[in-house]
């Protein structure tokens, strides 16, 4: 049975994430609760990063920071969490110093046996649930609150390079290598992965993200090969599991980053996630009635470089970026959550942030006739 929380006074993520017609663009940032704010600096002054992952009540407040700081301009809050806490309920070691590593990666097929063959969901990452859970009473209905996890694809490059990496050297040999041992991890990831998802929304997560970050260092060969396969069966999954445990079916974001956007919605979730380099004229063309006849939503897509330019070039592209959302859908706000075509970065001003979303707000927002 799902929880009871307070009732929610602003549904606009969720109604854009069903493809309906909005007022105006509902609008967030990943890495919304970041390094690029003072109060969030000055929390991780005494606290390590995965400490505050796995501490509730510190989560919660990260969590809040954006949400309280930008009052009435956020539609939606994000935990604050890390696709990289599902290779650690597998029984990886993962540091954060300041980027992620891994000091035992994954380097041949046999490293799998390393791996459990069953993961205790609820024991593992119980402390995301419990960060959600109280992050959803903390927020008493002022915007939905968005869960997340890492696609397989991505997590499986993590695993097996130790960390960041530019190549992708290793994990992509291992597709091409070692096919078989490829499939059987993203598979272990993949039961993993929804599991944990359908245990968000049960805690209070209201639309889930899948973040398939590294999606664009394959050819549409093997992204159809190696990750949208996981991806579907994340979909449909967390879809069935919600329905059999009688909680609610809350919309999924895939976030793809450098695929096709026609494969991104051959995966069926609600909402494609679309980086900068895409227009979403095009992507309505080429994405609508690819999957059961209907269009689908859209996040995205502002530059994140953008908001380095200073007021004026802020405005211009904002109000650019929602001339060709609104044009994609014949001059009407449907279906869209405004957002950056990637994470916020760590040197953006505070204010430049705060006037990124005025603008979105004032730009997306059509008349009424």
């Amino acid at each position: 049975m799902a929880q009871e929380f307070p009732p929610l006074t602003n549904d606009l993520l969720l109604r854009a994430a069903r493809g309906e017609q909005t007022e105006r663009a509902p609008v967030w940032v990943m890495r919304q609760a970041g390094r690029y704010l003072p109060e969030f600096r000055k929390t991780r002054e005494s606290h390590e990063f995965f400490e505050i992952c796995r501490t509730p009540d510190l989560a919660t407040e990260i969590t809040m920071q954006p949400i309280r700081r930008y009052a009435g301009l956020l539609d939606a809050a994000i935990i604050f969490s890390d696709i990289l806490v599902v290779p650690q309920a597998m029984g990886m070691e993962v540091i954060m110093n300041p980027g992620p590593h891994f000091p035992d990666p994954l380097n041949t097929p046999e490293d799998l046996e390393k791996l459990p063959r069953e993961v205790d969901v609820e024991k593992e990452l119980g402390y995301v649930f419990e960060a959600l859970t109280l992050t959803r009473k903390t927020l008493a209905g002022q915007v939905p609150l968005i869960g997340f996890s890492g696609a397989p694809w991505t997590l499986m490059m993590y695993m097996i390079e130790g960390g960041g990496s530019q190549t992708r050297l290793k994990s992509k040999t291992w597709l091409f290598k070692h096919p078989e041992a490829s499939k059987q991890l993203l598979e272990r990831i993949t039961d993993v992965t929804v599991q944990y998802l359908i245990g968000q929304v049960n805690a209070g997560a209201q639309l889930l993200q899948v973040f398939d970050s590294n999606a664009g260092d394959l050819s549409p060969h093997d992204f159809s090969t190696f990750s949208l396969p996981y991806l579907k069966r994340i979909v449909d999954e967390v879809r069935e599991g919600l329905k059999a445990r009688h909680l609610p079916v809350v919309p999924l974001t895939l976030f793809a980053k450098g695929a096709s956007p026609i494969l991104a919605a051959k995966a069926g979730y609600d909402t494609i996630g679309l980086d900068w380099t895409l227009d979403p004229r095009d992507v309505v063309k080429l994405t609508d009635g690819i999957v059961d006849g209907r269009s689908m939503a859209l996040q995205g897509n502002l530059d994140p470089i953008v908001l380095y330019g200073g007021r004026e070039a802020i405005e211009r592209e904002v109000k650019r970026m929602c001339e060709a959302f609104l044009a994609a859908r014949g001059g009407v706000c449907k279906g869209w959550i405004a957002n950056l075509g990637h994470g916020i970065t760590p040197g953006v001003d505070p204010e430049d942030m705060k006037f990124f979303l005025e603008c979105v707000h004032k730009y997306s927002a059509v008349p009424s006739s």
